[in-house]
């Protein structure tokens, strides 16, 4: 048994997908179900006794002692995050109380926890924190890729609290012993990612008809990473990771917003085409504040200690999402609507 936090979410409902894709090993779903948790996203899992649902606040101690007790996991992967840039910039507030507060919570009832375990089981818990590569800060264009050694330079709430919270995480393990784990992630794409979010955002509106807005020139680079290498990676990290250590993991594919805009207009040209190239409806709009230009990130300590490698290159991966997104359209239609909200738990109830 594993628990996962946050599996509602994006990242952590592609891992949970995959990871039951991959092993009869149960988990057990702690997710608050904010505005970007999504219960249709495990549709798949509805009856499924290896997956058991519980609505709940990572930040309830109490609530995930009990959880802890009662299912004796032998891991904990930690999802749970606020993690929309423009929101933290908005309304910094609950990105603190999450990300930092939430964090801090968990790990203090995972220490609990773990510290009371017989041997062997004490010895083989993990704490895996999924983390961004945003606390790195922004890169130079022709500065070298951010390694796990880069210094932390945070420029969002959003960036700042993940590196509050990694902080935390690298703290309980050399003050208490807690065999922690933590992954700095690059730019994820693929299913079920909430469409506030640049690709999945610019599917839904080319499809609409309306204006596709890009910030500023649209020359902030990103290094995409297909959801599906993301979660190997962590099932890698958990498997094999060292405790203490931090893994970067990239997709090795560094674009330009302005570049993954075009390109989903031609795909989307091709496979639900339009009166005129979707192409046309780009438009520039006011910069984002403190937008970062560049990230990219060194994977090769993951690939040399772990023999993790990507399996998606950019074309690849975002012809699979392209095609994704247009047969899901009801998934998206539902987020849209507001009707996503009524899913129901799709295995056990609550725990």
């Amino acid at each position: 048994m594993i628990l996962v936090t946050g599996g509602a979410g994006f990242i952590g409902s592609n891992f949970i997908l995959d990871w039951l894709a991959h092993s009869d090993e149960a988990i057990v779903n702690l997710d608050q179900l904010t505005y970007a948790g999504n219960l249709n996203n495990l549709a798949a899992l509805r009856g499924d006794a290896r997956h058991l649902f519980v609505r709940g606040d990572i930040g309830d101690q109490s609530l995930v002692a009990a959880l802890l007790a009662r299912h004796r996991p032998r891991a904990l992967v930690h999802f749970a995050a606020e993690s929309h840039v423009d929101r933290s910039i908005a309304a910094p507030s609950q990105f603190i109380a999450t990300n930092i507060g939430g964090t801090f919570a968990l790990l203090e009832a995972a220490r609990a926890y773990w510290h009371c375990l017989p041997e062997p089981e004490r010895a083989g818990f993990r704490f895996l924190h999924v983390s961004t590569d945003e606390v790195y800060g922004s890169l130079a264009p022709d500065e070298a890729a951010f390694t796990e050694r880069s210094a932390y330079a945070p420029n969002s709430p959003y960036a700042a609290s993940k590196a509050a919270s990694d902080h935390l995480v690298r703290a309980s393990f050399h003050t208490y012993g807690l065999p922690t784990l933590t992954s700095n992630c690059s730019n994820n794409y693929g299913p079920y990612q909430f469409p506030e979010k640049l690709i999945p955002l610019m599917i839904a509106t080319a499809l609409a008809g309306r204006a596709l807005p890009v910030y500023g020139d649209g020359m902030q680079v990103r290094d995409w990473l297909y959801v599906g290498d993301h979660c190997a990676a962590l099932r890698r990290i958990l498997a094999a990771g060292r405790p203490g250590e931090v893994y970067n993991v990239g997709g090795e594919n560094e674009m330009t917003n302005i570049d993954v805009v075009r390109t989903l207009c031609d795909l989307l040209d091709v496979a639900a085409p339009a009166r005129a190239s979707y192409r046309q409806q780009i438009t520039h709009v006011a910069d984002r504040a403190g937008h970062d230009r560049r990230y990219a990130v060194d994977a090769g300590k993951l690939r040399r200690e772990l023999g993790w490698t990507p399996a998606e290159h950019f074309a690849s991966g975002i012809a699979r999402t392209v095609h994704w997104y247009l047969a899901q359209r009801a998934w998206a239609d539902e987020i849209a609507s507001g009707a996503y909200r009524d899913a129901h738990w799709p295995a056990g109830g609550a725990a």
